[in-house]
């Protein structure tokens, strides 16, 4: 795992983070999350909750209103993970809602707001971040990808640094 500069990792019960994880400075991860194995997270890229303060209590202002990180707090996001899966990429400046799941092989562009579960395979941009193409030009190469990765997976194991691998094809 390689956290850079000024990185916050929070959780208010879970944070399980797969092999090879890397996070670029001033990133943070500040709601329960799962984060599968090769995962990129970008400079100041963020998983933050959508209900981090309960902004609807009744009489309190919402800066002195309850917060998630508080132990009496009982109000909504508290059961919400965010699932981020194996071989994603999140660019520089992206932000994940809780709650979503990032699914296999997506990638975020930079400065984009995910608010919605992505599908595999897939670049997700904008805000709200939308599908915007498939990772692989044809069904052919995504096939020839998934094959060529679980050979790739194996012959590199034991790697667990922040390296790269120099490309032997």
């Amino acid at each position: 795992m390689y956290l850079g500069l000024r990185v916050n990792l929070w959780a208010r019960q879970t944070l399980v983070i797969g092999d090879n994880f890397y996070m670029g400075r001033d990133s943070q991860i500040e709601t329960d999350c799962v984060i599968g194995d090769n995962v990129i997270f970008a400079n100041k890229s963020a998983v933050v909750g959508k209900y981090d303060h309960h902004y609807q209590q009744l009489g309190a202002p919402i800066r002195m209103a309850s917060r998630i990180r508080d132990k009496h707090y009982k109000w909504k996001g508290i059961k919400q993970i965010t699932i981020i899966e194996d071989d994603v990429w999140v660019g520089y400046g992206a932000i994940i809602m809780s709650g979503v799941i990032i699914k296999k092989g997506t990638i975020i562009a930079a400065g984009s707001v995910v608010t919605k579960n992505t599908e595999t395979y897939s670049i997700y941009g904008g805000n709200p971040a939308k599908k915007i193409a498939a990772r692989f030009n044809s069904e052919e190469d995504l096939q020839k990808h998934k094959t060529l990765e679980l050979d790739f997976l194996k012959k590199h194991a034991s790697y667990k640094g922040v390296l790269g691998i120099p490309n032997d094809n």
